[in-house]
């Protein structure tokens, strides 16, 4: 179960993998992660963090993100 599952460092850059999905999708890493773990299985559950209703808000918009097997694939082979 992942408990600090967004995104950080290199790997939330808009010029990584997870930051040109992101972009591709129109969404931000930060969803871009979040959707790849909810993707991944449906027995994980990730437990982002939130300091604010405004990140509450992009976090819970991972849950409407249509990643395409590729796009799935490409941020599978970076985890």
């Amino acid at each position: 179960m992942p408990f600090f599952p967004v995104a950080m460092g290199g790997h939330a850059g808009l010029d990584s993998p997870v930051g040109a999905v992101a972009a591709e999708l129109g969404i931000t890493p930060a969803q871009a992660a979040l959707a790849l773990l909810l993707r991944r299985s449906p027995n994980l559950v990730p437990i982002p963090g939130t300091g604010s209703a405004a990140h509450l808000a992009e976090n819970m918009g991972s849950l409407g993100v249509e990643m395409s097997a590729g796009q799935f694939q490409r941020l599978a082979d970076t985890a």
